[in-house]
């Protein structure tokens, strides 16, 4: 009898957690994961498109390759995945579960295959970032999930619409399995935001929205939904799943009477949490200090339109922000004494903490005992800024800018459409075994971890080595993208391996510099730490 009822359990628990997506990467009931930024291309220094991307998670793989094309597709179904939390390796991992599959396309497109799968040889470009939606709308039944629908749309599409279209149709007949998700999909002309949820429990199919970033403004999603008003009837900035009006007064979120405002309708709780409000504003602020928006609003403009035109440098600042200097700040009260007698804050001051060290340190912030959720964060897996660019061809116009762990502290090379290859470092991957020297993204890590360990002082010696760095790359991209244009009028081949060639080297010269920086940090800072 024990053992039957122990077998019921098991089997009960077991549909329990088949009914629910995976939630271990979250924090205070809303997803912490992720933050991404888009900017039109009359909003950008030099005409790109940019998407962008923080895969911040506790569990996510670290390794990134190049998934290369195939003119005919050997396999006849696709296999479909979904996430489950794992912890049976060194570190906390993702097993991914076959559930089953859909027709696989004829001939796919190459894509840069990191967690998310972020570009293809078209310039095609996708960020991501998760905000949560109503737990009942979730559903099993689904195929599809986001790290499926990503590779979906690389291998198959060429331009955002496409991608939205095509996506779109798979997920009303197969299915959505995920939480409410923004994927954020940009190509050469405009970038889009897809948000999507599930149908409901037990049933098949999504309901999603997408909406078009007008091309002189900049947008954020930072894991809550910011969709609003939608106009089907604008066919020019709008695409929507048939049902999203009829699920919505099926399920009583919404009277006809009444304003339909998507993010309300379909993930009310996102738009209380001031971890996502917070890094909402302080984008805003940064690309539009005139705005003056209130970094305590609940309800910011999808998009805005920037002071100045965003560069390259811009978007580096945004996601290497920390609220530094602002009453955000998690160190304003970290302060001790200088020669002088005045409160200075401490070199010891750590931006980057553990949640548990901010009980110790009496931090509390727009996340309670957890902080504040900055831009910046220390469980960053990776981080991507793409530029997709009309006047070149694909294999040159289509830049990833590839940033490992945590931004503040890391570096972007680039990554090029027409790349096919990477450093065997970053296709290793770092979290199943553990500490490996193998690895690009334990270069970063360990050197990262210890430069928050005295961040006031490390910093430092890290900005004096990436960010001189960091203005060569790209004050060299045109003179380097110029050279790139000539051998492609040649050769197309040969291009590929001059593009893969220099991703290659920076890739390496990185990686050997973020280990040199942290044996540097061991030894000048003995016993300071």
């Amino acid at each position: 009898m024990r053992t039957i009822l122990l077998s019921f359990l098991s089997i009960i628990t077991g549909l329990l957690m088949a009914q629910t997506a995976d939630k271990s990467d979250w924090k205070g009931g809303v997803p912490e994961g992720c933050t991404s930024v888009t900017v039109g291309k009359l909003a950008s220094f030099d005409g790109s498109v940019m998407t962008s991307h923080t895969d911040d998670s506790h569990r996510t793989r670290s390794w990134v390759d190049i998934k290369p094309a195939q003119k005919k597709n050997p396999q006849k179904e696709m296999k479909m995945y979904k996430r489950v939390a794992c912890d049976s390796f060194n570190m906390p991992t993702y097993a991914h579960k076959e559930i089953g599959s859909i027709p696989a396309a004829k001939s796919t497109y190459q894509y840069v295959n990191t967690a998310y799968a972020s570009m293809n040889e078209h310039q095609l470009a996708i960020g991501e970032s998760t905000f949560g939606g109503r737990d009942e709308l979730q559903s099993d039944e689904g195929l599809i999930d986001c790290q499926r629908l990503c590779i979906i749309m690389l291998e198959r599409c060429t331009t955002a619409r496409q991608a939205i279209t095509v996506g779109g149709a798979l997920l009303d007949k197969y299915g959505w399995n995920d939480v409410g998700e923004c994927l954020t999909i940009a190509d050469p002309q405009e970038v889009w935001h897809l948000e999507i949820v599930g149908p409901g429990k037990g049933k098949t199919g999504a309901v999603w929205v997408a909406q078009r970033v007008p091309d002189d403004h900049i947008s954020v999603n930072a894991n809550a939904s910011t969709i609003k008003e939608i106009d089907i009837e604008n066919t020019k900035d709008f695409i929507a799943s048939e049902n999203i009006f009829s699920l919505a007064k099926e399920k009583g979120y919404w009277e006809e009477s009444k304003p339909f405002k998507f993010n309300y309708v379909y993930a009310p709780k996102s738009r209380l949490s001031l971890a996502s409000r917070r890094r909402e504003w302080r984008v805003f602020e940064l690309a539009a200090p005139s705005l003056k928006l209130d970094p305590n609003g609940q309800d910011f403009p999808f998009s805005i339109k920037p002071d100045t035109l965003v560069s390259l440098e811009k978007m580096v600042e945004i996601f290497k922000d920390y609220y530094e200097d602002t009453p955000f700040d998690m160190c304003k009260n970290m302060l001790v004494a200088d020669d002088s007698g005045k409160m200075v804050k401490s070199p010891l001051a750590n931006p980057f903490m553990p949640y548990d060290a901010n009980k110790l340190h009496k931090v509390n912030g727009g996340w309670g005992w957890l902080g504040e959720r900055t831009i910046a964060r220390w469980y960053t897996m990776y981080g991507t800024i793409i530029q997709c660019r009309s006047w070149l061809p694909n294999m040159i116009g289509g830049v990833e800018w590839l940033a490992m762990d945590n931004i503040a502290s890391s570096i972007y090379i680039p990554v090029y459409a027409g790349t096919t290859d990477l450093p065997k470092s970053y296709k290793t991957p770092g979290r199943p075994n553990g500490y490996t020297h193998e690895s690009a993204w334990w270069a970063f890590n360990r050197m990262g971890t210890l430069a928050s360990q005295r961040w006031g002082d490390m910093r430092h010696d890290i900005d004096e080595v990436w960010l001189p760095m960091q203005e060569e790359l790209f004050q060299n991209q045109n003179s380097f993208e110029a050279e790139a244009l000539k051998i492609y009028q040649k050769s197309p081949e040969k291009c590929s391996e001059f593009l893969t060639d220099y991703t290659n080297k920076w890739g390496n010269k990185v990686v050997d510099d973020a280990w040199k920086l942290g044996d540097k940090l061991w030894t000048k800072y003995d016993e300071k730490f």
